[in-house]
């Protein structure tokens, strides 16, 4: 599904770029439309809290790929969110980079919905840069009409269960305010089906247990002040990860220096082992990654063993991150030359402020120095300065704190987590895999089974609901086991018909007329009879059907000759498509059969499909009510001959 197309043209210029694998949301409060400013930001205050005081217990221990799960008030409350590309509603929003660890984005997912079940006056937005994702989880068991293009403003979370507001209520795609009017509506049942419940409830269980287990724990050898930092907070683990994974020509070269964690306060290098607690995807990112060590970095040799050579490796990869992150965080919150900035200079030339001057000359760098001055004393530069700087100076912080080897000396540190998962992970992909082909092949299977019932709906759609199909099938059976007679067949008894009286004399004079002297022998005699089956249309190969025949004339037995006659004609009619036309009743198959018969049980199964009796009762009130819906009403063959039967069906509920 795609993100949900908005109008941007009304969001102040300057608006960061976000990266794609960033997951959204936004918490709207039941608060009423008649509230002062001054009581909305107050009660906005109070929910920040509260949401903050229920998920911050649930996930004290993660460890983010990114960021951590947050919550914020929106800059104003009378301009458009930039950040939830809405128009002003009283609301608190966040976002949450997952990058690599989708894990991340579904404890976000399962953090509110356990806020929503505990606030039920809260409504709630989720989504990504895939749109709404949680209906991507479900999109086996969602409404037909429900397309990345109708779910805008559409899919919300209350009261710890998704909501979707039906196309019934807004044909057209609804604004945010009436969305969440309709959700917050008890007369309108916004509440998703029991189906997409289960799908969304199925992915979110476990966690945040679940992320708690895909934590990877490892022993590494790293400089003294790296140390003190994992030690004080083991969360800034994640910023080393993302400055050594995301790192370019420009960040190596604060790496070839390594002025910042190599030495400690004494200016010496010292190096100390200890445990590290980190994601998978983490772990992941920086041992399959072959980074040389900078020079002068204290490295051990390969005689010391693999196992002391991997600690060090792992552990120089972690300090150069952590250098490469500082610098250029710093370096970002000084000059304000981060992707703001980036932002803001594309707002710039769009609208035509760089017009006609080339880039390199004096004219340009001097309009170019103007934009920069006048960029950093906005608002928005102030802010993000402070949220680039804000892990700058929590580093400061800790390496200004007194600490030695000592600290770290005579630690017992826990055993390494088994890191098997990285190279056998192809047994929980295939699970997954299967998983996801089990509940493909259940939606086609229900999705033919709807179809058949469609195709046998529309063919008795012309029929009300307290109308019985089998009187149409046990009248016509009725019918033909009539009587007939010279003029036709008999009306049914209660269509007040006068008996029919039939002169024998008058009958044999017309059947003499007809078929000539031949007629008036009786019955003939038997090489007459075979002499007028050899010149039937259907003409039998004496070379294939002399044992046969031998034995019908050995037996004179009529059901051995029918039941090679209907073989036969079931074989001329297996070579035609005309088999296709009908629907064939369903084939018991033999549960009790061994394995010692499979191959004979295969071969007879490939001659029984091909054999299966058709459904005649079925076929037959099929193809009359689909002549009878055709007629729209008129008179018609299927009209006349139910009425002859005595058989009376309503109208066509399509055509009244």
């Amino acid at each position: 599904m795609t993100e949900p197309s908005y109008s941007f043209t009304s969001f102040p210029p300057g608006a960061p770029r976000i990266p794609d694998d960033t997951v959204f949301y936004a918490v709207y409060p039941d608060l009423p439309a008649s509230l002062p400013p001054q009581e909305v930001l107050s009660a906005l205050r109070s929910l920040h809290l509260r949401i903050l005081s229920l998920v911050s217990p649930l996930c004290r221990d993660y460890i983010w790929q990114h960021e951590p799960f947050a919550l914020s008030l929106p800059s104003s409350l009378d301009a458009p969110c930039a950040l939830c590309r809405s128009h002003p509603v009283p609301h608190l929003h966040g976002k949450v980079r997952f990058g690599d660890a989708l894990d991340d984005e579904w404890l976000v997912a399962a953090l509110l919905f356990a806020a929503t079940a505990a606030e039920p006056s809260i409504s709630v937005r989720l989504w990504d840069s895939d749109g709404d994702f949680l209906l991507i989880e479900a999109a086996f068991s969602l409404p037909r009409w429900l397309e990345p293009d109708t779910a805008a403003n559409r899919v919300f979370i209350r009261g710890g269960e998704l909501h979707i507001v039906p196309k019934r209520i807004f044909p057209d795609t609804p604004s945010l305010e009436d969305a969440l009017e309709a959700v917050r509506s008890e007369v309108v049942d916004t509440r998703a089906s029991d189906k997409v419940q289960t799908a969304i409830s199925r992915k979110i269980s476990g966690y945040p247990e679940k992320a708690m287990a895909n934590m990877h724990r490892v022993r590494v050898r790293v400089p003294l002040p790296v140390a003190q930092v994992l030690k004080v907070e083991p969360v800034l683990i994640a910023l080393a990860v993302q400055g050594f994974y995301e790192r370019d020509v420009d960040s190596m070269k604060y790496a070839a220096k390594m002025e910042r964690f190599l030495r400690s306060n004494k200016g010496d290098i010292e190096m100390v082992r200890v445990s590290v607690r980190m994601s998978r995807a983490m772990y992941g990112q920086l041992v399959q990654q072959k980074f040389q060590a900078p020079k002068g970095y204290p490295m051990p040799s390969r005689e010391e063993g693999p196992v002391a050579f991997m600690e060090a490796e792992l552990g120089m990869k972690i300090a150069c991150g952590f250098e490469m992150m500082y610098h250029d965080r710093k370096q970002t919150g000084e000059e304000g030359r981060g992707s703001t900035w980036e932002t803001f200079k594309k707002s710039l030339e769009d609208s035509g402020y760089f017009s006609g001057l080339l880039p390199g000359s004096k004219e340009y760098q001097r309009i170019m120095d103007s934009a920069v001055e006048y960029y950093k004393n906005t608002s928005l530069f102030a802010r993000t300065r402070e949220i680039v700087n804000a892990p700058i100076r929590r580093l400061d912080e800790i390496l200004f704190m007194s600490y030695s080897v000592e600290d770290f000396n005579g630690v017992e540190l826990p055993p390494n987590n088994d890191d098997s998962w990285m190279y056998d992970g192809e047994e929980e992909l295939n699970s997954a895999i299967m998983e996801r082909q089990k509940e493909l092949e259940d939606y086609e299977a229900e999705k033919k089974q709807r179809k058949q019932k469609k195709s046998v709906g529309h063919a008795c759609s012309s029929v009300s609901n307290d109308f019985n199909l089998k009187d149409i099938s046990e009248t016509m059976q009725a019918f033909v086991e009539k009587l007939s007679s010279f003029e036709g067949a008999e009306v049914p008894d209660n269509r007040n018909s006068e008996p029919v009286e039939l002169d024998a004399d008058q009958f044999m004079k017309s059947m003499e007329s007809v078929f000539g002297e031949s007629s008036r022998g009786g019955a003939g005699s038997d090489a007459e009879l075979e002499g007028h089956t050899s010149s039937s249309d259907l003409e039998f190969d004496d070379s294939e059907y002399d044992g046969e025949l031998e034995e019908l004339e050995n037996n004179n037995s009529e059901n051995n000759f029918m039941q090679l006659y209907s073989d036969a004609l079931n074989n001329e009619l297996n070579a035609t498509t005309l088999k296709k036309s009908f629907l064939q009743a369903p084939q018991q198959s033999n549960i009790n059969e061994g394995p010692s018969t499979a191959a004979t049980s295969t071969a007879a199964n490939d001659m029984d499909e091909e054999l299966t009796p058709v459904d005649v009762d079925f076929n037959l009130v099929k193809s009359l009510l689909d002549s009878f819906s055709s007629q729209q009403g008129l008179p018609g063959p299927a009209s006349n001959l139910l009425g002859l039967m005595g058989v009376k069906v309503p109208p066509d509920a399509k055509n009244t």
